[in-house]
């Protein structure tokens, strides 16, 4: 019989070299098979044909030189020698199993950083309460809110620049997921006193946008529901916006009540409801699907939409 067989050594030593001789894979069909006593059964717990299970018995057999198991009916019985050896087997395929869980654990305290791109507007909205939330499971974390480049957002996301995007829902390609985080709906600011949607299409409207070019939101509805208006200023943010309402008592600004609620202006400026028939925004968080397997990302991505729920 092989020295194996007979060893009581206990030293601690490692004899690397002996492991090139060991096939690893073979000890989890050691083990089911002295627990399913089937060969059948074994290879639908491995998902593997009962042919490959038994070729591999009979490597085993041959690594081992010992017969392992013997077939008394319809069941596979252990010899002595394997009868001695589970114990040491079976726990040593439990400490490599830990070793290699180790990865799917995963302490929140020890988030290092969350790096998101968000609109500039949208920012007071969403981002103060994502980093209270954070500062209280992880106190290091380092945060960044990057200026949002639709541009990029699949790019970006698919090469970890970023962790997450947060903007209005909009289509992307299918390795990009949606979740929804805030609905929203757009006012209109003026200092009309008055607002009806014949007033609404006669007036001049500033449009905010940071794209240099491009059909603004609002009017990609308007448009679809054949209302045209005249924008006569296109600038990059709500405040500039709100400043220039100011200067031109007939203009109009179609702006996000949110946005509009974190924002100070003037009380020369009033507020109504959109006189025409307008869906709600939806700001959600956009996310890289083929992380989803990664806890940190699985983690943070999860906080994020229970923290607007």
């Amino acid at each position: 019989m092989n020295n194996i067989h007979n060893s009581n050594n206990q030293d601690n030593h490692l004899d690397l070299g002996l492991f090139h001789r060991i096939d690893i894979n073979l000890y989890p069909l050691f083990v089911a098979i002295f627990e399913q006593k089937s060969i059948s059964k074994t290879a639908i717990s491995l998902s593997i044909s009962q042919s490959a299970a038994s070729h591999a018995l009979q490597r085993l057999r041959l690594q081992l030189d010992d017969e392992i198991f013997v077939r008394h009916g319809n069941k596979m019985l252990p010899t002595p020698f394997a009868q001695r050896i589970y114990p040491a087997i079976k726990s040593a395929l439990l400490s490599i199993q830990n070793i290699n869980l180790q990865k799917y654990t995963f302490d929140p305290s020890l988030i290092q950083s969350l790096k998101i791109a968000i609109h500039d507007e949208i920012e007071p909205i969403i981002f103060p309460k994502i980093i209270r939330h954070f500062q209280e499971i992880a106190p290091d974390i380092q945060f960044a809110s990057i200026k949002l480049d639709r541009k990029k957002i699949e790019h970006d996301l698919a090469t970890q620049q970023l962790d997450f995007v947060i903007d209005i829902k909009h289509d992307l390609n299918k390795a990009i997921g949606f979740d929804f985080l805030v609905c929203d709906h757009y006012v209109v600011c003026t200092q009309q006193t008055d607002l009806s949607q014949e007033s609404y299409l006669a007036a001049s409207h500033i449009g905010v946008s940071s794209r240099r070019a491009g059909v603004l939101f609002e009017d990609i509805y308007l448009n679809k529901n054949n209302i045209s208006r005249h924008v006569f200023l296109r600038c990059q943010n709500y405040s500039t916006a709100l400043q220039i309402l100011e200067q031109n008592p007939t203009a109009m600004l179609t702006i996000p009540n949110s946005i509009l609620s974190h924002l100070s202006y003037s009380n020369a400026l009033n507020v109504y409801q959109l006189p025409f028939d307008f869906p709600e925004i939806n700001i959600g968080i956009f996310s890289f699907a083929h992380l989803s397997r990664n806890l940190r990302y699985d983690f943070l991505k999860k906080e994020i939409i229970a923290l607007f729920a």
